[in-house]
């Protein structure tokens, strides 16, 4: 595997994640006051800025799926796998209000998939091709 292919895996998954955080803390600022502000009316956003949450859902599954087949240790691999696991079944459990969770659980699981993708960029490359695991 390219060690370069290895980076920007990382930076993606550890940028993508960031990009959801982003996301879910601005959705109640823009679109909740704008929709309050002009119908009065506060439960709904706009479709195509809910979807988005799909987006970073997948793109970060391939992030991780590069981010954990490069990796040098396998606790990484297996730590990333199960914080996107966790981030995604938020996620839709948000979308699909099946158990009541705390917000902040969102938010923790994303920083740990953001800081995951750094260690691994940090801590865990291969200095040549031969020493990934797949």
């Amino acid at each position: 595997m390219n060690p370069k292919a290895i980076l920007q895996s990382d930076l993606m998954g550890a940028l993508a994640s960031g990009l959801c955080v982003v996301h879910c803390v601005a959705t109640p600022f823009l679109f909740i006051a704008q929709t309050c502000s002009v119908t009065g009316c506060c439960e709904t956003s706009p479709g195509w800025w809910s979807s988005m949450d799909y987006l970073f859902v997948g793109i970060t599954f391939f992030a991780v799926y590069h981010s954990s087949a490069r990796t040098t240790k396998s606790w990484v691999k297996y730590a990333l796998y199960a914080t996107w696991i966790c981030l995604t079944f938020l996620i839709f459990n948000e979308k699909f209000a099946l158990f009541p969770i705390a917000e902040w659980w969102k938010y923790g699981t994303a920083f740990s998939l953001i800081g995951l993708h750094l260690y691994n960029l940090k801590y865990c490359q291969c200095p040549e091709e031969e020493c990934c695991t797949t």
